[in-house]
């Protein structure tokens, strides 16, 4: 499992799409497993699941991305899960740590 977490400044839908559209075509493997939006009190949040093949661990992984915000601040909480072969322990965490470094790209 790998983790990154941030926050940025703009708004969250504008965030969203950015994010969705990167992940979509940075990988001829990815997808968008699902997403979920929910919007109270002028406190908005944007969850979205992405799956992708990982050539180097050979297998698939997946990456939850969440975004929080309020008043143009937007947190953003991004979990890879998956790629390792091992039954018991993680022995490659390749592919996850890949899904990541490209989220962080396109964030930065």
């Amino acid at each position: 499992m790998a983790k990154y977490e941030t926050t940025l400044t703009g708004d969250l839908y504008e965030i969203r799409h950015k994010i969705k559209d990167g992940i979509i075509n940075g990988s001829v493997s990815a997808s968008i497993e699902d997403c979920s939006d929910f919007e109270t009190d002028g406190v908005k949040c944007s969850v979205m699941v992405f799956e992708r093949y990982s050539y180097m661990g050979g297998n698939r992984v997946s990456m939850n991305v969440t975004l929080f915000g309020k008043d143009g601040e937007v947190h953003v909480s991004a979990i890879t899960s998956g790629g390792s072969q091992a039954m018991f322990f993680k022995v490659n965490t390749f592919g996850e740590e890949a899904f990541l470094e490209k989220l962080i790209e396109i964030l930065e």
